[in-house]
Formats: structure tokens, sequence, C-alpha cells
């Protein structure tokens, strides 16, 4: 048994010495591996890794092609710990954006990002997620209750607070970047 095991050493230093140093894949590299492959992005997002050879920090870009935020182009930051899947990913705007559900610090409100979160779940179904809350921003679990008031009590108010601040208008107080395409 001593033998097998000073062999597989030899071996394996040997493996080693011929491909230079092997770093190893953790866990939440595999299952992030797998979700990126299996990821069924459709025309209006697309992915990009500053860093190609870190999968864990990653950046998304929607440009929703219906509802309110049509002709807009949003950058969210996804940063994965070690722990995924059993953590859900840290997922952040990248720009300041007229939304209930996202804050002016690029926080999201979504459920499956928090409480939610289970380690079925996979990175489609965040992206998905949020491709949704552009669809349907969600008015009754807001970030930014100036905005989800708004939109609950004048919803072409908020139509036109949302297209001032895509263009990168002031809307109550806060500036915006332009953000449409």
């Amino acid at each position: 048994m001593l033998k097998i095991w000073s062999m597989k050493q030899k071996q394996q230093q040997a493996e080693n010495a011929q491909t230079g140093k092997k770093k190893k894949v953790t866990a939440a590299q595999l299952r992030v591996q797998k979700d990126l492959s299996e990821l069924s992005l459709g025309s209006t997002m697309r992915t990009e890794f500053p860093n190609p050879d870190d999968i864990l920090n990653f950046t998304l870009t929607i440009e929703p092609d219906e509802g309110m935020y049509k002709g807009g182009r949003f950058h969210f930051s996804f940063a994965i710990n070690q722990n995924f899947p059993h953590d859900p990913p840290k997922v952040k705007c990248t720009q300041k954006i007229y939304h209930p559900n996202i804050d002016m610090e690029g926080n999201i409100c979504l459920n499956i990002l928090r409480e939610d979160w289970k380690p079925v779940l996979n990175l489609n179904a965040v992206i998905v997620g949020l491709q949704f809350l552009f669809l349907e921003p969600n008015a009754s679990d807001p970030l930014n209750k100036e905005a989800a008031e708004d939109l609950k009590t004048n919803r072409e108010g908020f139509k036109r607070n949302v297209r001032s601040s895509m263009g990168g208008g002031s809307v109550k107080g806060q500036t915006f970047e332009r953000v449409l395409k």
C-alpha cells in the first residue's frame, strides 16, 4: 500500500513538472462553469469577463427591447464567492438607475438574491429575474421608495421619469448618466 502511495506521489510530481503548476479548480468554479455553459442569453443580453481566468467575476449587460426601460443599456457586476451555490451571487447594477427595485448605489431587490436563494437555483434564474425587473418593476418590494411611490400613484409620471433618467437627465434632485443606446 505504501509503495502505491509513493508511486502516485511521483506520478503527480512528474505531471506538475511537465505542465507547470496546475491550479486547483474549486467546487464553486465547477458549478459556475456548468451554469455558464447552460446559459440561454437572448439577443438583448451578453456577458463579459474582464479577466478570462476568473469566471467568478463578470459583467452582464441587459438591453431591454420592450417595457419602460426599452432602449437602455444596463450593466450588472456579478461576484461569486467560493461558497456558491450555497450562497447567492453578489449582483450590483453599475449605473445609477431610476427603478423601484434598484437603489442609487446599485443594490438590487430581487428575492432570489436574498432570502429565497436555494442551491438548486442557477445563474440563469438570476439573469431571468433581472430581466423581469425591467419588464415589470415591482412597487410592492422597493429599495427606491420614491420610485416605487411614483410607480404606484402616477404611472405616466413614472414612465416620464424613467425616460428622463435614461437620457441622462435629473429626477427628484438626482442626476443620472445616459444609458440610452
